[in-house]
């Protein structure tokens, strides 16, 4: 057991080498003034609307903090099950706030110095948006495992580790919630000013993508930031921390017939070794001379990947002493690596889905996107079965170790080792926003041909990597929702004590379970309707607004006069802040309802179907998103061609149409699909929390 240490010794180094990297990155050269211009313009605006983000979810989160320890305390009869778990709540959704404010600031920052770099090599510029984006990856991850591992020891974990994983369960819930909402709010802020921007912008005005002209520009280039860095931080931080109660709620049932707290432990301590293999795998991507930025990324990820695998074999063997469960860690990291390829295939331009969506956009926008939503469907099928493969693997190996619940616990390894990956994969997911961003300030700024062809060659790469991070998101998903799912269970058996049978079923041929299941399903859709329905009433201000501008000042579009940027930032934080809270609200209290109408069985099933659903409908999303935004790329790089060998690219009838299937994509893929991701968490956080009331 003398291995527990490596987690605080990890986080710790893991938060040394992310200031580290924020030094090195604050200290690059910022650029020339206009550079600075625009990107203090960016800075204002991100941190603006994120302060009155958080002001928002603070609210909101203690509220529900207060709520669920008196809901707890008084109906369950315990009022110190009630304080500790307000308690839990309260102080996960403050370490999520602040892992994903703090890496949205650096990420703001790097935006810039990676603009700057670019005018100099395209190595620097990778170097300095890859570390902006590492920032955020460790600290994520750092946070989380602290985060556990104190509410763990606060709540006597060390002396009562059979006890201590129920108590800390609010830990997770607040991390979802926190991260729900940041998910919420940023994705509809970033896609509302996207689609205005793009539809005024590229379709109606025929000016280029971050024109100067473009009263929205700058409200689009701070959306980038605060909902794929902050968003995607409280995103996958309340991810590595429910998934990790949830493993080692099901550690302790084998606690209970062997007595070794390894099993308990073993999650945090497999994802230390994940979080230092991360940095080694950042500094592999700058190792000799760069010419693709993603072959790059690849090394480092393949560095990363192959030192995640030697820290699984020798943590599992060193605490479990089972090559069954070293097998079922290592499924886990198998999946991670089968995603990010599958994911690569349907969304990148080098593969058949996306040529076929840019070939149909030679007969207009209906074709367009009815190819792109076929290929999100017919995503549905690779993921399942990948899934599907893991679970049975996973659960099979488990089964042969020969332990108690083994089958369950393959699962919970497989989970965790999927895990491992995770702060690499959030840094070059941030790595995305920063070159984006970087791009634009390039473009606004007038900066030379050849820094943008560097940044554009970025920009590309960090699509890719959005979208993979998104099928990463939704393949742990899918795996921890079996580990959960199973570790509500135990704790209805814990809450049932003597009355609970070795083994709890789910009927769903009893007429309340039944609707149980419907209603998760329900809720799923319905969520995604307001999702994406905020964004259109968000982005029809941000349209309406540009047409003014334009309307108002002729001088706009002949360059003599700047338009009015701060006031579509005020509108674009204004309508997200307001659309966030229905949808937020409606996720956390319909299933406490449900579970208090329909009781624990019924649950389940809300929360069985309700998680099947999820993953499924945001594959869709992301994918048919992802494909179209790239398709339209595709068509802007000259690769279509007409049937005479004529290149059809931008300003074509072909690229409008893209454009148009981009904008439908926009909220699928960067709204409602990765809030999703948390909405599928929250659903098994909600349940392990207050499972004692639904019984």
């Amino acid at each position: 057991m003398n291995i527990i240490w490596l987690v605080p010794f990890s986080g710790i180094v893991a938060m040394l080498f992310a200031a580290i990297f924020a030094r090195d990155v604050l200290g690059r050269d910022k650029g020339t003034s206009a550079m600075q211009e625009v990107a203090d313009a960016i800075f204002v605006g991100a941190m603006a609307f994120l302060n009155r983000q958080y002001r928002t979810i603070g609210v909101l989160a203690v509220v529900a903090g207060v709520l669920i320890g008196l809901l707890l305390g008084v109906l369950s009869g315990n009022a110190e099950t009630g304080w500790r778990t307000s308690v839990a709540f309260l102080v996960g959704a403050a370490c999520s706030a602040v892992s994903g404010f703090i890496g949205m600031y650096i990420a703001v920052q790097a935006n810039l110095r990676t603009a700057s770099a670019a005018t100099r090599s395209l190595k620097e510029a990778i170097t300095v948006s890859l570390r902006g984006g590492a920032v955020s990856g460790l600290l994520v991850v750092a946070l989380s495992l602290l985060g556990v591992l104190g509410i763990f020891w606060a709540y006597g974990g060390f002396e009562r580790p059979d006890i201590a994983p129920f108590t800390i369960v609010g830990f997770g819930f607040g991390a979802s919630f926190v991260a729900l909402f940041a998910q919420l709010g940023g994705g509809i802020y970033t896609k509302a000013a996207d689609v205005g921007a793009d539809l005024v912008g590229k379709v109606e005005a025929g000016i280029p993508e971050d024109d100067p002209r473009n009263a929205a520009v700058i409200a689009d280039l701070v959306g980038d930031n605060v909902g794929d860095c902050a968003g995607r931080g409280a995103d996958l931080f309340e991810s590595t921390a429910a998934e990790n109660i949830g493993a080692m709620i099901l550690g302790v049932a084998i606690y209970a017939a062997t007595n070794n707290p390894a099993w308990i432990f073993f999650p945090l301590v497999v994802r230390s070794v994940g979080l230092l293999a991360s940095i080694v795998g950042v500094y592999a991507v700058t190792w000799g001379e760069i010419r693709d930025p993603m072959r790059a990324l690849d090394r480092g990820y393949w560095t990363m990947t192959g030192l995640c695998a030697l820290g699984i074999v020798a943590v599992t063997l060193n605490m479990l002493g089972s090559w069954w469960l070293v097998a079922a860690g290592l499924v886990g990291l198998a999946t991670s690596v089968a995603f990010v390829y599958l994911t690569q295939y349907y969304t990148a331009g080098s593969w058949r889905p996306v040529q076929q969506i840019a070939r149909a956009s030679k007969t207009g926008p209906a074709t367009n996107i009815i190819a792109g939503f076929a290929v999100g469907l017919e995503t549905t099928a690779p993921t399942a079965i990948v899934i599907s493969i893991a679970l049975l693997l996973s659960y099979w190996c488990g089964a042969n170790s020969g332990v108690p619940n083994g089958g369950l616990y393959g699962t919970a390894a497989a989970t965790m080792g999927m895990l491992t990956t995770v702060a690499y994969i959030l840094a070059m997911d941030t790595f995305g926003p920063i070159t984006d961003n970087a791009g634009g300030i390039a473009e606004m700024a007038g900066a030379p041909e050849a820094t943008r062809h560097i940044t554009d060659a970025l920009d590309a790469v960090g699509n890719t990597t959005k979208a993979l991070t998104k099928g990463y998101a939704i393949a742990s998903a899918a795996l921890a929702a079996f580990l959960l799912f199973s570790a509500y269970l135990d704790e209805v058996k814990a809450v049932l004590g003597s009355r609970a049978a070795e083994h709890i079923s789910v009927d769903l041929t009893k007429v309340e379970v039944f609707i149980g299941g419907f209603l998760g399903a329900t809720l799923v859709f319905f969520f995604t309707s307001l999702a994406i329905r905020a964004v259109g009433r968000a982005a029809g201000d941000i349209i309406e607004e540009v047409r003014r501008q334009f309307k108002a000042d002729p001088g706009i579009m002949e360059g003599r006069t700047k338009p009015d940027y701060a006031r579509c930032v005020d509108i674009t934080a204004k309508a997200a802040l307001r659309e966030m809270v229905l949808p937020g609200v409606l996720a956390v209290a319909f299933p406490i309802f449900v579970g208090l109408l329909l009781r624990y069985e019924a649950m389940a099933a809300f929360l069985m179907v309700g998680t099947m659903a999820g993953i499924l409908l945001a594959t869709v999303l992301n994918n048919s998103g992802g494909s179209w935004d790239n398709a339209k790329k595709f068509i802007e790089s000259g690769e279509l061609k007409d049937d005479l060998g004529q290149i059809m690219g931008k300003r074509s009838l072909p690229h409008a149409a893209a454009v148009v299937g981009d904008t439908v994509g926009d909220p699928f893929k960067d709204t409602a699909g990765p809030s999703l991701h948390v909405l599928i968490k929250l659903l098994s956080t909600i349940t392990l929390v207050m499972a004692p009331l639904f019984i």
